[in-house]
């Protein structure tokens, strides 16, 4: 087996497992949002009502989340060389997008409600909010043991976004059942979305970095330049590119000025080996002869020594 089949294979069985349990949460969280809302319409509760609409975005964001494994599943084409890994880092985006805006609109409405304070059935929204907590940790919980891509990790976010919220609506409901203080509702909500924009913003911050063909957080350009030009035969590294195909597959493409073409089979080998160590299975290495360089400018685009690491010969 290749090991590029031998990698496709691998992803596929991730998400052949993730998408089991993304469709598992998205029942389990669009059943309770219909009880939930109407229970927020009836008690006249914030919190509770905002717990619903999180419900809502957290059904959108896991359906769209298991459309974007279903897609990430299909083999590379002509067309799709390296498949569609990179759906699931828009799928990412949308989610994130779509939970901020979420976050705005209930900010929203509990400055509104701040301003025209409304009667709240406590008993009601501590009733409701102890059976929603109990479901977003059940969901929680399913995606939590499942693989940590961007995508499944979007849906997380809506999914603790409304853990939070369920936790919000219990403690007002309570607060609203033994003192009759009703603005703890809006205020706990406002406390909520000020969290889940925090979390929203930082895998924002990760998901534009894969798009952006950034080198990921996690490896530096420098060091894995100066790795490769420590491979024995290797004089030095230019034109070094790290990127993110998926949230598991990086590549790596690179030229490499070599003493002696001859040993070239042992170079890749030694060279892919320790990339391999750094996470990096995708790999394209062009060797160079030392005794005739290619020309090259750094404004194409390539990085040479010191950043990528060079060899004194």
């Amino acid at each position: 087996m290749s090991e590029h089949t031998h990698q496709h294979a691998h992803d596929h069985h991730h998400h052949a497992d993730a998408g089991p349990r993304l469709v598992g949460a998205l029942l389990l969280t669009l059943g309770f949002a219909a009880i939930e809302a109407v229970s927020g319409f009836w008690s006249g509760s914030l919190a509770l009502l905002g717990d619903a609409g999180h419900m809502v975005t957290d059904s959108a964001s896991l359906g769209l989340a298991a459309f974007a494994v279903w897609l990430v599943r299909r083999p590379p084409s002509p067309r799709h060389s390296y498949g569609l890994g990179r759906v699931e880092t828009l799928a990412a985006l949308l989610n994130v997008v779509f939970m901020v805006l979420v976050v705005v609109a209930i900010c929203v409405a509990a400055i509104n409600r701040f301003l025209s304070p409304t009667t709240i059935n406590g008993e009601a929204v501590t009733l409701v909010a102890v059976v929603g907590l109990a479901i977003n940790i059940g969901v929680a919980w399913l995606l939590m043991h499942g693989e940590q891509t961007m995508n499944t990790r979007g849906a997380l976010l809506h999914v603790l976004g409304d853990l939070l919220g369920s936790v919000a609506a219990l403690v007002a409901g309570a607060v609203i059942v033994f003192t009759g203080w009703t603005p703890i509702d809006p205020l706990l909500s406002l406390l909520i979305c000020v969290l889940v924009l925090g979390s929203s913003l930082r895998l924002l911050r990760e998901v534009l970095r894969a798009l952006l063909e950034g080198v990921p957080e996690h490896l530096s350009l420098a060091q894995i330049g100066q790795a490769l030009a420590a491979v024995p035969g290797v004089r030095s590294v230019h034109d070094l590119h790290i990127w993110t195909l998926s949230s598991n597959r990086i590549a790596l493409s690179a030229h490499l000025l070599v003493d002696n073409l001859a040993q070239w089979p042992e170079i890749l080998a030694a060279a892919r080996h320790e990339l391999l160590h750094q996470g990096i299975a995708h790999v394209t290495l062009q060797p160079e002869p030392a005794a005739h360089p290619v020309r090259w400018s750094p404004r194409d685009g390539g990085v040479s020594s010191p950043a990528a690491g060079e060899r004194s010969p």
